[in-house]
């Protein structure tokens, strides 16, 4: 039976942060958005389960919005979710108190991932694997739910397939449990799209994805196709070593690191006026 989730769309920006576009008042080029698609020709991914989910796309399009990025290279390659960037005229990296304008994304159409070559450099980057964890192993989800740093507890439930907004076509994520945040709250998890999701043994296993707020339950992106995409990128390169977690207080103080590392960051969307009505 099909379970209805509401879309993580991102946090609008109105009222949220003192965040300037860098040079705004200079040209920016246009954003160069490119696609990449492994499967030839395209056909819905297989069910990997009897369990489905719904992933609601903004029924009024594209807006200015807010999403979490995080360091896959440190000569700077970032991950987001694909809805984040999409649709956007232009796309911004947080940088202290602006927005660094971004020129080229690569959107997955096979996940709701998505890669940013060239933009800013990092001091780290986080470990990814292509490894499915075990159902029952914990999770840990970091992002910016409401535009605030937010670390997320989770159990795996296991593997299953969700159908984006209306299409037909399916696509592979894990499901995922709520058990707990910090700081404590039960509002809306919109913003942590594009943020990391964790096993415990430190590896970045997906891309918070979606969220259905009455079950407590959070979709990510399959691994395997978070691999792909960044092989195809050729902008990664970078092996970082993944250390696994100790418990909760080890996980939330790695997230306050790399929060101050800047390995973590907040991610815009701006919608010209034509297009967000």
């Amino acid at each position: 039976m099909a379970k209805s989730g509401c879309g993580c769309l991102p946090f609008a920006l109105g009222g949220l942060l003192l965040i300037a576009w860098f040079g705004q008042d200079v040209a920016v080029p246009p954003l160069k958005v490119e696609q990449y698609d492994p499967r030839s020709p395209r056909r819905p991914m297989p069910d990997w389960s009897d369990e489905q989910f719904v992933i609601e796309d903004n029924p009024n399009g594209p807006a200015d919005s807010m999403g979490t990025a995080f360091a896959v290279d440190r000569d700077g390659a970032w991950l987001t979710a694909q809805h984040v960037t999409h649709g956007c005229a232009r796309v911004g990296l947080e940088d202290g108190r602006y927005a660094r304008p971004v020129l080229r994304v690569i959107e997955s159409r096979e996940a709701d991932a998505a890669l940013v070559p060239d933009s800013l450099p990092s001091d780290a980057a986080l470990p990814l694997s292509r490894r499915i964890p075990q159902p029952g192993t914990p999770g840990y989800h970091m992002g910016f739910p409401a535009g605030e740093p937010t670390l997320v507890m989770s159990e795996l439930i296991g593997e299953a397939s969700a159908r984006r907004g209306r299409s037909d076509l399916t696509q592979p994520i894990l499901a995922w449990a709520e058990k707990g945040r910090i700081p404590s709250g039960d509002g809306t998890l919109s913003g942590i799209s594009g943020g990391p999701v964790f096993a415990e043994d430190g590896h970045v296993v997906g891309v918070n994805s979606a969220s259905t707020d009455r079950r407590g339950r959070i979709l990510t992106t399959a691994p395997d196709a978070v691999a792909r995409l960044t092989a195809a990128s050729r902008a990664v390169d970078d092996r970082p070593v993944a250390y696994p977690f100790a418990g909760l207080a080890d996980a939330e103080s790695r997230f306050t690191a790399w929060l101050d590392a800047g390995v973590i960051r907040r991610i815009f969307c701006d919608v010209d006026e034509k297009r967000g009505g």
